[in-house]
């Protein structure tokens, strides 16, 4: 993915502004900023949802406003709370999973393999909770919910995994079931790329490499996350004198 001088304008304001990013192949990315700071518009354009005002975006390769996005979108996994307000209730968690193949949000009248059975019990499997595959998926706790649905976003094989806030709302158990599941995956060479928006440093998984800080739709600084996550640059993204440390590959932020 190459974004150079992407902006997003919404009326007079520049709400992704001036943006110039490179995520590579073997990268995995945290995006960092509060409320307001462009990280969904700017995820937006990476999946392909959004085209920027200006500037320039390439996803896969492909430049967007010169390419078929349709194309490019089976091979970009998204999760987010909008993926989840599509999601039928009475949907079988493993119809959840395999229903990606089609890009369709519940079962109608597509046919699936038994390949496609066992891939979807896989990735639950993975995911740790492959017991749950014939529950509904509307009785599912909010943490497993937010697992079937990166198992979901995983089954066509993405080349790219794109996680909107996927520990938002979750109590401290199940934030950490999920945080432990994506540090797995993390650590997969063959996984997908995977960039996160978050606003929490408690929340970015073990193994991942990268940071990029957003306020007001600019990037302020990313690169190597050691690098990026200090008081200095944490204090400036957030405005509150912040001090962060990193215990057990963890990273864990504090007002002073």
């Amino acid at each position: 993915m190459r974004a150079v001088d992407a902006t997003v304008r919404r009326g007079d304001r520049n709400i992704v502004d001036h943006v110039t990013w490179t995520v590579e192949t073997d990268q995995r990315w945290v995006l960092l900023g509060p409320n307001g700071a462009g990280k969904t518009s700017l995820i937006d354009l990476i999946a392909t949802s959004a085209h920027p005002t200006s500037g320039t975006v390439e996803v896969l390769g492909q430049p967007l406003g010169l390419t078929d996005v349709f194309g490019l979108r089976p091979s970009i996994g998204v999760v987010s709370s909008r993926t989840t307000a599509l999601i039928p209730e009475r949907e079988s968690v493993r119809d959840v999973v395999m229903t990606a193949g089609w890009s369709i949000a519940g079962r109608f009248r597509e046919q699936y393999d038994d390949i496609d059975v066992e891939r979807a019990l896989h990735l639950l499997d993975i995911m740790g909770i492959g017991h749950l595959a014939i529950r509904r998926f509307g009785t599912l706790s909010d943490g497993e919910q937010k697992r079937a649905l990166v198992a979901r976003a995983l089954f066509p094989d993405p080349e790219m995994l794109l996680l909107d806030e996927p520990a938002a709302g979750l109590d401290l158990g199940s934030r950490e079931s999920l945080v432990e599941r994506l540090g797995a995956l993390a650590a997969d060479p063959a996984a997908p790329v995977q960039i996160m928006i978050t606003h929490h440093v408690e929340e970015i998984p073990p193994g991942y490499t990268h940071a990029l800080l957003m306020r007001d739709g600019r990037v302020l600084e990313q690169g190597q996350i050691d690098q990026v996550l200090t008081d200095e640059n944490l204090t400036r993204t957030f405005d509150v004198p912040l001090s962060v440390r990193r215990v057990f590959n963890r990273y864990w932020a504090f007002a002073t």
